[in-house]
Formats: C-alpha cells, structure tokens, sequence
C-alpha cells in the first residue's frame, strides 16, 4: 500500500508541474501568503517582550510545529480534505466496488504538491526558532521535538477525517469543518496557555493541539521538570480513535449519490 501511495504521489506531483510556469506563480503566492503569518508574530512582539512569559522566539517555535503538521496534511492528504467533491461527481461510488480501503484510496486520489513550499517555510522558521533559543540538547528534547512534529501531521490528519465524515450528514454549510481546522491552526500558533480557561479547555481536551505545542514544549523550553509533559503528544493517538470511527460508522450509512 505504501508503495502505491508513493506511486499515485508521484503522478500527481507529474502532473502538477507540467506547467511550469503556473507552478512557480503558485509557488510565489504560498510564499507570500506563509510570511504574511510570520510577519504578523514578528510585528506583534515588536510592541511586547513577551506574551505571558513566552518570547517571540518561542512563540515562532509553536507557529512553526502547527503550520509543519498542517503543511504536510495540506500536501499529501489533500484527497481527504475534499472529500466532499467526490460525493459530488460521484467518485465515491466507484472507490466503493474497487479492493482498496475507501480512506485509502481517498488519500491517493489529490496531492497539492504546490503546498510543498509551506513545508519548507516551516522548517525553517522552526531552524531559526531553535537557533535564537538557548536550548540544553539532550536525547529526551529530540525525542520530545519529534514528537511534537509528528503529533501535529497526525491531528490535522484526524480533524480531516472527522470533517469528512460530516459529509455524510450534510453537504451544506461545510465551512463548520474550517472552524476546527483553519480556526484551530491559527489558535494554536500562539501557546494554547495565553487564552482564557474555556478556550484552554476546548483545545487541550476537546481538540488536543495543547498536547502538541504547548505542554511538550514547557518540558523542551525547560520551563517545567515533568517528564509526563514530554510524552503528552502521544495523547493525539486517543483523539485519532473517534475521528477514525465517525468516518466508518458514516461510510456504513452510506446510501450512493445516486448517479
């Protein structure tokens, strides 16, 4: 399966830049639009030293982790985010008489390699956050930044999912999906321990993007010795559980687009 994924990534990314010239304008344009977000932390901490003990520093560290995860699910994930086209056109309906999982195939189905850029702009800012931190290296804080960086791909993986599986509900007014992922993206550039405690408490146990850029990276920034902080990304294993089942459970009930 593996290698078919890889295969299928390989002949969209072929097809992509077929154009070339409509690639690199695509390209420019991520470019401009990931700086504008940089710009904007850059430019608030110009007024503040700090936002509740965090520098702007560290600030860019959490940016850099959430847009990484973001990023990657945008590039090669991209079927699954639109999963609503292929109820649509009727797509779904053919995934269905084929051997293949129908997530699988889904996730074969659109890769928007053009977001590739953003990949590399967050690996970046993540270098120049690391670089202008005073950080003690040892192995506990490269485990806890991989981990970091891997639980970020994995929650957006599952919020795309769990939106998808709304579109076996409705396919109107699918803008409530953004609410979780766009909305939660830009939440989540700020350390999730700013907000107020209802804020806190919806994206830490509800949404658990504070178990990937906020309670690991108090352990990282050493600004707590608790060592359960360093594996709290793990937690988003858990929040993959129900995001996995709404989208079997609404496959079930399935009933075809009728086309």
């Amino acid at each position: 399966m593996v290698k078919l994924f890889i295969q299928s990534i390989k002949l969209s990314i072929k097809s992509q830049i077929e154009y070339k010239g409509s690639f690199i304008l695509n390209g420019i344009s991520q470019l401009f639009i990931f700086f504008t977000y940089y710009f904007m932390i850059v430019a608030l901490f110009s007024k503040f030293n700090n936002i509740k003990g965090f520098t702007v520093y560290e600030v860019l560290l959490c940016f850099s982790i959430i847009q990484f995860g973001y990023s990657i699910t945008e590039t090669f994930f991209r079927g699954i985010d639109k999963f609503e086209d292929l109820i649509i056109d009727g797509s779904l309906d053919r995934f269905l008489v084929r051997p293949r999982g129908i997530l699988f195939q889904t996730l074969c189905s659109d890769v928007d390699f053009i977001k590739i850029f953003r990949v590399i702009q967050s690996v970046i800012v993540l270098i120049i956050s690391l670089i202008n931190l005073d950080i003690v290296w040892n192995i506990n804080k490269v485990i806890v930044l991989i981990l970091c960086l891997i639980s970020s791909i994995l929650i957006f993986f599952g919020l795309f999912v769990l939106t998808s599986s709304y579109c076996f509900i409705t396919l109107q007014g699918l803008e409530v999906k953004n609410v979780f992922t766009d909305g939660g993206k830009y939440m989540a550039q700020y350390p999730i321990g700013i907000y107020r405690k209802g804020i806190v408490f919806i994206f830490t146990f509800i949404i658990p993007y504070a178990f990937i850029n906020y309670y690991p990276l108090l352990y990282f920034l050493d600004k707590t010795n608790n060592t359960l902080y360093m594996f709290s990304p793990l937690l988003v294993l858990i929040f993959l559980v129900p995001c996995l089942w709404s989208f079997k459970i609404g496959l079930k009930h399935y009933n075809s687009a009728g086309s």
